[in-house]
């Protein structure tokens, strides 16, 4: 029976539900937004709201961020890129295997969509090698990313959810390896369906391809963005006016025209290139490297009022400065609230301390005044600045994915070093997790700790690394599941599936629970999914009198085949642009391989976990 506090829990969701859909706010804020609301209205008191944050996979979620941007930061996750490309030589099916494999477990042990972020420039760059389509290649990528999650108990956030569940309901949760037969015979599945489906996703790369997506070195870059020509150096005088102020205050680009993109400071006996922000203060003898492609001035009259030497710019300038200057292409994603507005608007460079330097429209490299134009959804930005700076790109998951790193790259990472240490740190936490004895938050917080001691992150780094907003998600959907069950709700929609799917035996209510898990993880995220349906799910098993271990399986595999749209996942999204894909693509894609992967879960799950 429906009561008003049932009905107001409902209406409740429904409207966090259209505003996911929607998108008009960040998930984050609706997340907090429900705690808020849960409280104030009397439905759930303050220490039932908060109770996600005293969750300990709250805990491991976040320590699994670090421990994933330790595998970044020591190069390792880009030595396992190139040395893909280098075994599958020019074997397209030979790469759709390795590539699949090689995400799944990398995903495994580190953020999937970390790793299709990785890898989304290596399939752009094996595409123009091979001469085929990134399409045919990038939803395989998305594919694998999302079988990851079903190869450990660790792999993604709705399998330790619905672990959870199981211990809050004083059950023994899954192990590590709990989801890894069904993950195992899904991948296999999944190489062989794509080994098909890529047929429908293209067949040759366009020229627009062939120039944009391969990897280049940072001559390679400054030729097809025509940068060569438009720099300049120019060394502080004493006497001149620069002395002292902030490049802001100067507005040497709406005086002048002029863009400052680098400094040259002498520390410790050497020159080194600094970052450029909006607040840096210039120092007598610094040199700035200044863009005037958007510039008029007499150069010989500017530098002799402002008191500026010209100094020697070189052709191989950049490449000599690899070490302390990056470039690479960006692209804007499809949600980024940067898509109609201007560098200028966004205060591009004071925001990400960075300096767009070109910008690519529809193959061609815009001319003139950059900061001026309206970024379109499409538009590839070259950008130049601080290689950690550049690196923090991969962080902005609503606005960037950065497409190409030039080759240069291979020889900053920041702790290529110590990639022995984090591989040792990732193996000590796999072992640790398998006894048992020690829990799974705990050994992965050891894991991060010997990762900082070992210097393969610092503390700046891992906590930038963390995914916050997801980690805010989670916390603020757990008191749905919560009031659900408090109010009658979880009943309520237990009792719905005993009367549609009750009679007909346990294998149909588990594919029922597919569905409805499927269904709901179009509107709403995988782990958002997994909160509301794990109560169900073990409910369901209690009125048909079975063990709950299948009905939570089934909820954490279907959790993560979220195929059937470019929504359903960040790292569907993540590959819609660069593959080139449209909505009708992962619906007719998807769609058959996620019922073939229902098929398969019913039919596995009650093997390995009888009722």
């Amino acid at each position: 029976m429906l009561n008003s506090e049932l009905l107001w829990v409902l209406s409740l969701l429904f409207i966090t539900i259209v505003l996911f859909a929607t998108n008009k706010l960040r998930m984050d804020v609706v997340a907090l937004l429900v705690i808020i609301t849960f409280v104030l209205s009397g439905t759930l008191t303050l220490q039932d709201a908060l109770v996600g944050f005293s969750d300990p996979n709250v805990i491991l979620i976040a320590a699994l961020f670090v421990v994933g941007e330790g595998l970044v930061r020591t190069g390792i996750a880009y030595q396992v890129g190139d040395w893909l490309m280098h075994v599958a030589g020019h074997s397209e099916i030979r790469m759709l295997v390795l590539l699949m494999f090689t995400v799944t477990c990398l995903g495994a042990v580190m953020s999937s969509t970390g790793v299709v972020a990785i890898f989304i420039p290596v399939v752009l760059n094996v595409s123009t090698r091979m001469k085929i389509a990134p399409a045919r290649l990038m939803m395989p990528l998305s594919f694998a990313g999302l079988i990851s999650g079903m190869m450990t108990l660790v792999a993604t956030p709705p399998n330790m959810v619905v672990s959870s569940e199981l211990m809050r309901n004083g059950m023994e949760g899954f192990r590590f390896f709990s989801v890894t037969p069904i993950g195992v015979v899904v991948l296999l599945m999944g190489i062989v369906y794509m080994s098909v489906a890529r047929y429908w996703l293209g067949n040759t790369e366009s020229d627009t391809h062939k120039k944009i997506w391969k990897r280049k070195t940072f001559r390679d870059l400054i030729r097809d963005y025509k940068l060569t020509g438009r720099a300049r150096r120019l060394a502080i005088r004493p006497g001149s006016s620069f002395i002292g102020q902030r490049l802001d205050d100067l507005r040497l680009r709406q005086r002048y025209g002029a863009n400052v993109v680098g400094i040259e400071r002498w520390w410790k006996f050497r020159r080194v290139m600094v970052s450029v922000a909006g607040n840096t203060e210039l120092n007598l003898n610094d040199v700035l490297l200044i863009d005037m492609s958007a510039s008029d001035m007499d150069l010989r009259e500017f530098c002799t009022s402002q008191r500026l030497e010209p100094m020697v710019l070189r052709g191989e300038y950049f490449s000599a400065q690899a070490r302390d200057v990056g470039m690479a292409e960006v692209s804007l994603l499809p949600d980024s609230e940067l898509v109609g507005k201007t560098l200028h608007e966004v205060a591009f460079r004071s925001r990400y301390g960075l300096t767009v330097v070109g910008i690519r429209r529809n193959g061609e490299v815009m001319e003139g005044a950059l900061a001026d134009e309206p970024l379109k959804l499409g538009d590839i930005l070259l950008v130049i600045g601080d290689w950690k700076n550049i690196r923090q790109l991969h962080q902005q998951k609503y606005d960037f994915i950065v497409l190409n790193l030039p080759a240069e790259v291979d020889e900053v990472a920041p702790a290529a070093s110590q990639a022995p240490h984090a591989l040792f740190c990732l193996a000590l936490m796999i072992a640790m997790m398998l006894t048992d004895e020690i829990p799974n938050a705990v050994a992965a917080l050891i894991a991060c700790l010997l990762m900082g001691q070992f210097r393969c992150i610092d503390m700046e780094s891992a906590y930038r690394a963390v995914h916050w907003p997801s980690l805010i998600l989670i916390v603020g959907m757990m008191p749905f599941a919560l009031a659900l069950q408090q109010t009658g709700g979880v009943a309520l929609i237990v009792q719905g599936l005993m009367d549609v799917a009750g009679d007909s035996g346990p294998q149909v209510m588990l594919a029922c629970l597919f569905l409805l898990c499927s269904v709901t993880g179009l509107f709403i995220s995988n782990t958002a999914t997994a909160v509301l349906m794990a109560p169900i799910a073990i409910a369901a098993a209690g009125q048909m009198h079975v063990s709950p271990y299948p009905f939570a399986m089934i909820i954490a595999i279907a959790a993560s085949a979220a195929f059937m749209t470019p929504v359903s996942s960040p790292v569907n999204t993540l590959v819609l642009a660069p593959g080139g894909y449209r909505f009708g693509d992962f619906v007719r894609i998807g769609v058959p391989f996620t019922l073939l992967v229902m098929i398969v879960s019913v039919i596995m799950v009650p093997w390995i976990y009888p009722f």
